[in-house]
């Protein structure tokens, strides 16, 4: 253990990672650097600098990574209109190559040998980490003190604490929430508690971002969102940078009971385990997307696309945004976006997102002369449809006739 002298904490100063930081200078005799995101999970970050500091931490990161989570990552997602499993929005998933990310810039800044994570033995976000972590600097080493250490419930975290007497706010501790919590500005995602049981209905305290549907506003809330090369640059008329637009739709769409879930996933190491989520913004965004795209995309390519979604989403959910495989089929996604511009208009109605209308005046595939039912003057010679039919039909016949049963 003496080749590592310095190591990069994925820090967020809770009860977890303060054990880890103390556990990292005892373990290994090292220097632990912090490193916390702010991307936008709703918590003030400058008690995180402080504890780190009392514990002798000497080299503090604090990020605010808004902008460039939103712009890079969160809306290159929602070009593929990507969802895992028919349904999870991949909240937690795309926020951990961001992550990973700075932490080798870090390592690279200040020349430490292994970059640490909180993450468990048994979930998704370990695979996350480090995959991004070895794609962008191979020979970095990767410590999780989750597979390595003996300590297995809150309550040894804790005894941990008071041992090595590390500063828990033990107030802060009691009022927390029974559940395993992740929050972004994509969403927040609960796991634990009586989640474990799949039966078990969630509290109505639970859910932090949305009111109930049934608590929501008996009037509908109208939006009209604007896009550009398939990304939306504005709301209502206003311009807005991408973490705007993002906080603007959790807000409305939290207020009009849109974006819960509860399903049970396959995680990538092999079990099912249940999740409750709020993604309002992230729900508006999926719905307009396809909305607008309806009109500008030509058929063929959409359905090229519908087809690599799944793949795409599995690659983020399992980890491989920094892969090969993942550029790839970004640039393809991000080539089809270039005549996805226009406007789509969006009724939320008690945790529904409705689309009522979609427009774009330079890039539309839509023609009314075609598609009409009234005289379309020559647009559409529906004698064509003949011959289309027949040639179709053709191999469908010649089995019939040789007594195949179709």
């Amino acid at each position: 253990m003496s080749e590592i002298d310095k190591v990069v904490l994925a820090y967020s100063g809770g009860l977890d990672t303060s054990v880890i930081l103390k556990w990292l200078q005892e373990t290994y005799d090292c220097e632990v650097v912090t490193y916390t995101a702010d991307l936008g999970q709703g918590e003030e970050l400058e008690p995180a600098r402080e504890k780190a500091a009392s514990m002798g931490v000497k080299e503090i990161y604090i990020d605010d990574v808004r902008e460039e989570f939103v712009r890079d990552f969160v809306f290159p997602m929602f070009r593929c209109n990507a969802i895992y499993e028919g349904e999870y929005l991949l909240g937690t998933s795309i926020a951990r190559p961001l992550i990973a990310k700075r932490l080798i810039d870090i390592a690279n800044e200040t020349g430490a040998q292994a970059i640490a994570h909180g993450a468990t033995g048994k979930g998704n976000d370990q695979v996350r980490f480090e995959l991004g972590a070895y794609a962008l600097k191979p020979d970095i080493k990767v410590i999780a003190p989750w597979r390595e250490w003996d300590l297995t419930s809150r309550e040894s975290l804790m005894e941990y604490c008071e041992k090595h007497q590390i500063k828990v706010d033990q107030k802060h501790e009691s009022e927390k929430s029974p559940y395993s919590m992740d929050a972004n500005m994509l969403h927040i995602s609960y796991e634990g508690g009586i989640l474990e049981d799949p039966n078990a209905e969630p509290e109505e305290s639970m859910w932090l971002w949305s009111v109930s549907p049934e608590e929501a506003p008996d009037k509908p809330t109208y939006i009209d969102l604007a896009y550009q090369n398939g990304d939306v640059t504005g709301i209502d008329g206003v311009t807005m940078t991408p973490a705007k637009v993002l906080t603007h739709l959790n807000k409305v769409g939290g207020d009009n009971g849109v974006g819960r879930l509860d399903i049970v996933e396959n995680r990538y190491v092999g079990m099912k385990a249940r999740g409750c989520y709020e993604t309002p913004g992230g729900t508006i965004l999926l719905k307009g997307h396809r909305a607008i795209e309806s009109v500008t995309l030509d058929r063929e390519l959409a359905h090229l696309k519908d087809e690599l979604m799944p793949r795409y989403a599995s690659l983020i959910y399992n980890g491989y945004w920094w892969s090969p495989e993942r550029k790839a089929v970004q640039a393809l996604i991000d080539d089809s976006q270039q005549y996805v511009n226009g406007t789509v208009r969006l009724k939320l109605y008690k945790g529904n997102v409705m689309v009522v209308g979609r427009e774009s005046s330079s890039d539309s595939l839509y023609d009314s002369e075609v598609v009409t039912f009234e005289d379309d003057a020559g647009a559409y010679d529906q004698a064509d449809a003949t011959g289309f039919i027949k040639l179709n039909a053709l191999r469908l016949k010649i089995a019939s006739k040789k007594g195949r049963k179709l």
